[in-house]
């Protein structure tokens, strides 16, 4: 459990998407999807987004970390639809559910 305050847990849920990608990469994808990554911070139940990108193999995708099952299955098919009409194909898509307790564990001390 990912605790808010000492009263109140919440589990998040953490959607995995990697998808074959020819390019941009590094700023010129910054540029092109601006507009795109400030349309995913009004997701309801998203909590962040990593944008992953990887120009030696050629794929892009994102960690996306979700306060609910319920919205991260919503926004897989939404992003999937959209991707799709991108062009976009051999789009994979995974959620999983975070353990909070041994990612607790794993945070390195300071």
């Amino acid at each position: 459990m990912f605790y808010i305050t000492p009263r109140i847990t919440i589990m998040r849920y953490l959607l995995q998407v990697d998808f074959p990608h020819s390019g941009p990469f590094g700023e010129e994808l910054t540029n092109a999807m601006n507009d795109l990554a400030k349309d995913i911070a009004t997701e309801s139940g998203l909590i962040s987004k990593l944008w992953t990108e990887n120009e030696a193999t050629k794929e892009a995708g994102g960690i996306y970390q979700f306060t609910n099952m319920d919205d991260a299955q919503r926004y897989l098919k939404k992003h999937t639809e959209r991707l799709t009409s991108f062009g976009y194909k051999n789009i994979r898509g995974k959620i999983f559910t975070i353990n909070e307790a041994l990612s607790a564990l794993s945070v390195p001390q300071k």
